[in-house]
């Protein structure tokens, strides 16, 4: 398999790959933010932006170019995600609310920045890796070849929002720790129905870290 940076000149690419490769999120599902083959803006806006930071990459097929799979990387500031929460404020897109709302409402909770004293953060925001090339191991070599690049460019923590139970895994096996935990049944609207109807083993959502300096827990 061959790995990449995504130029510029591949972006347009990637969200197309990603329409029909991203759609089984365990939490796009639950919300129905977007079916195979669909677009919604607002994520795209996001994956762009993201795709932006210059660190994002891609696998392809050596013999015919196609893409097996992408993650994209990003950076987080401090200050970003509460800058997040209140452009969420204008958009009445219940479904993007949901899902996007969702995550910034915890990152924001967590407090990272001020727990491990640092400015930025390496995050690894969407994994995906088409249907054809799944259980060959490339999701996690792209989240190994993630890390590499975040060594390679100076940072000391790395952030996944691990919203599928099999990116959970990933995320473990190569040290990634649990800051919170998240139980989608916990969430029920005003008539007691579940807001995230996830199918298992999908049943949490959760805020993971490495930290490349191995500082003490107690931080």
């Amino acid at each position: 398999m061959q790995f990449e940076p995504i130029q510029e000149s591949r972006y347009n690419e990637i969200l197309e790959y990603l329409k029909h490769h991203f759609h089984d999120e365990p939490l796009n599902v639950a919300v129905g933010l977007f079916k195979k083959g669909q677009t919604c803006e607002r994520l795209e806006d996001y994956d762009l932006n993201t795709m932006k930071d210059g660190l994002s990459l891609v696998a392809l097929d050596p013999e015919t170019g196609r893409i097996a799979g992408a993650i994209l990387n990003g950076i987080s500031h401090r200050g970003d995600v509460e800058q997040e929460l209140e452009k969420m404020k204008c958009i009445d897109d219940i479904k993007f609310h949901r899902l996007m709302g969702l995550l910034f409402t915890h990152n924001a909770d967590v407090e990272l920045f001020k727990k491990y004293h640092v400015e930025k953060i390496f995050e690894l925001r969407i994994l995906s890796v088409d249907a054809d090339f799944r259980g060959k191991g490339l999701a996690q070599k792209l989240v190994e070849k993630s890390e590499e690049l975040a060594k390679e460019q100076g940072f000391t923590l790395l952030k996944v929002d691990a919203t599928s139970f099999y990116t959970q895994k990933i995320c473990e096996k190569f040290g990634f720790k649990t800051v919170k935990t998240i139980v989608y049944r916990d969430y029920k609207d005003a008539d007691g129905r579940f807001i995230y109807e996830t199918s298992p083993p999908h049943d949490t959502y959760k805020i993971m870290v490495k930290d490349l300096l191995c500082r003490p827990e107690n931080v």
